[in-house]
């Protein structure tokens, strides 16, 4: 309903505002505030120290950045080569058998993370494919976990992307894997782009799953974290908490700035 009151449009972002105070930003200057501190023995944090900070990128835990960062980097590149894949080849087999095969990809965004987990863990645990204790096993999941997403992004983009340009480069005698290369994918960059943004960020904080099949010697940063509150170490964990954040802020915001350059260049 539209609000067309000065007083009524008040009071809606009023409440807004409080729900997303105490819904995200109090949590996180919560956190933020844990992350510095020494002691937390009253209302507010004391002995304010960087301590946390500068072991969380050492030792265990630089580890586990590299072995979040790795994953995320992998899964991501792997889900968005099959989510573009499938999203062409649903794109050429008509409307019909796409609107039937389309929800087929969604399908583990539908599956809760845990399950995904323990349903890899029976199936690679024995031979003749046995995953379990390896790196491959903790990628599978996150790829299975991040596809649908991918998928979901490419297929959209591919919705908005107008095919004149397309017929005009095969009326101009360019082969199907020319258009491919230097007119489709080109165009759908921003898109591919954002689906692996989204497709990082989620594997950089996937949990439920990875707390399952994770080997020891890969240790993700969310399977830290949890470790680390678990056994009652929470500063600790909030810094790590602030760390994942950043970096993954950070890697995004990289990622943001390649369709600009890519555009200008053309």
């Amino acid at each position: 309903m539209l609000l067309w009151s000065t007083r009524s449009k008040a009071a809606v972002w009023t409440v807004a505002g409080v729900i997303g105070f105490a819904v995200y930003l109090l949590p996180m200057a919560v956190i933020i505030m844990a992350s510095f501190a020494g002691q937390w023995n009253e209302a507010l944090p004391s002995n304010f120290t960087l301590y946390h900070y500068t072991q969380s990128v050492q030792g265990d835990s630089a580890s586990q950045l590299f072995a979040s960062l790795v994953t995320g980097a992998l899964a991501s590149l792997f889900a968005l080569v099959i989510g573009a894949w499938a999203a062409l080849a649903l794109r050429g087999v008509g409307r019909t058998w796409a609107r039937l095969l389309t929800p087929v990809f969604f399908i583990p965004s539908a599956v809760p993370s845990v399950s995904v987990g323990l349903g890899l863990l029976v199936a690679f645990s024995q031979p003749p494919v046995l995953l379990n204790g390896t790196i491959a096993i903790v990628l599978i999941a996150h790829f299975v976990l991040i596809s649908a997403f991918t998928f979901g992004n490419v297929s959209a983009g591919l919705e908005r992307l107008s095919p004149d340009f397309e017929q005009v480069a095969e009326s101009l005698g360019a082969r199907p894997s020319y258009r491919l290369r230097h007119v489709t994918l080109p165009l759908m960059m921003p898109y591919l782009l954002a689906a692996f943004s989204l497709s990082f960020a989620l594997s950089m904080g996937e949990l439920g799953a990875t707390v399952m099949v994770y080997p020891p010697g890969w240790v993700t940063m969310p399977v830290g974290i949890f470790s680390l509150t678990d056994r009652g170490d929470v500063f600790q964990g909030a810094a790590l908490t602030m760390l994942l954040v950043l970096v993954t802020l950070f890697v995004l915001v990289a990622v943001s700035k390649v369709p600009t350059k890519a555009a200008a260049q053309r």
